[in-house]
């Protein structure tokens, strides 16, 4: 399986911080349900069982929707539970590393910011970019904000699908329009909010703008 531009739309990365009695399980759903793309299961402080346990149970809802699942960084949990692909960082595993542990059938998407690392991630055999942060980022506090038109440059130079990531919600996502974005990768904008199939809904709607999509549901 590969990504598709389309699947990028509204690209759901996990946070758990948000979740109160809810499961992931069911969080992700309601985003699934309002229109997410795309979800990406992000776990920095999770054991290794309860990672993959986590992995099967969201894998087994994204499979319900026919949306692809990806595991942040961790390539031998995405090889547990079956993920159609990974998510890894600059500091993070070669990208060759990576292709020679997964196949040439899963996905490999990884972070870049700025047109020299997104070229060269292309040409090691990437399937799409998250670029970023654009706005900053509340769950990172090691990250720098990515020039607008360093990232209309890297969709320019790189025929990968791209979407942007970092601080993206439903005031400032609007002003991402005409970049050359093909979506975006959300986290609190989705998962802070009470009611998750009318924020995916809201997001879903900015996403189509950014990525200039005109269509009905």
């Amino acid at each position: 399986m590969k990504i598709s531009k389309e699947d990028m739309l509204l690209y759901a990365v996990t946070d758990r911080f948000w979740l109160g009695e809810d499961s992931l399980a069911e969080v992700v759903e309601r985003l699934l349900i309002g229109g997410v793309t795309c979800v990406q299961l992000r776990e920095k402080n999770l054991g290794h069982e309860e990672f993959v346990a986590q992995g099967l149970e969201l894998k087994a809802v994204c499979e319900k929707f026919c949306v692809p699942f990806i595991i942040n960084d961790n390539i031998q949990v995405a090889l547990e539970v079956g993920a159609d692909g990974v998510h890894i960082g600059q500091a993070d595993m070669q990208i060759q590393c990576a292709r020679e542990l997964l196949g040439p059938d899963k996905i490999i998407g990884t972070s870049t910011h700025n047109v020299s690392e997104a070229i060269a991630a292309w040409e090691q055999g990437v399937d799409y970019l998250g670029c970023g942060a654009v706005f900053g980022s509340s769950t990172k506090t090691d990250v720098t904000t990515l020039n607008h038109h360093v990232l209309a440059d890297i969709c320019k130079e790189v025929p990968l699908p791209v979407v942007a990531i970092g601080g993206i919600n439903e005031r400032n996502g609007g002003q991402l329009a005409g970049i050359g974005v093909d979506g975006i990768a959300v986290i609190s904008a989705l998962f802070a909010k009470a009611d998750k199939v009318a924020a995916a809904r809201g997001m879903k709607d900015i996403a189509r703008i950014v990525a200039e999509i005109d269509y009905e549901e």
